[in-house]
């Protein structure tokens, strides 16, 4: 009883020096288990679903010709297929973005 107290104790509390045979397993139980587990136990669920969820959005410069050519939301949309080659490509908002002297330099179209 003594003998089986004393090595499941040295187990938890890891009383072995580095050159034991004991170690030794320790780092192919360690091995094993890195390499032999499914990467399903390590899935994030709730971060898949949040991915799935968003719908995969992009930022397009443009200068301000662009914008101020186009008329409207339709022209505007014409315009970014044009320049990505994306022929579903669909514009979500528009931001100007301003220098230092407050002239605008260029649009940020957001694409999905």
């Amino acid at each position: 009883m003594g003998f089986l107290f004393n090595t499941i104790k040295r187990s938890f509390l890891w009383n072995y020096a580095r050159t034991t045979w004991q170690w030794d397993i320790l780092c192919v139980v360690i091995l094993v288990f890195i390499f032999l587990s499914p990467k399903s136990w390590f899935d994030n669920s709730e971060r898949q679903q949040a991915l799935v969820h968003q719908s995969p959005t992009s930022t397009l410069l443009v200068g301000p010709e662009v914008i101020e050519k186009t008329g409207d939301n339709a022209q505007l949309q014409d315009q970014v297929r044009i320049i990505t080659g994306r022929s579903d490509a669909e514009v979500i908002g528009v931001r100007k973005v301003a220098g230092s002297d407050g002239r605008t330099r260029a649009y940020e179209v957001d694409i999905r």
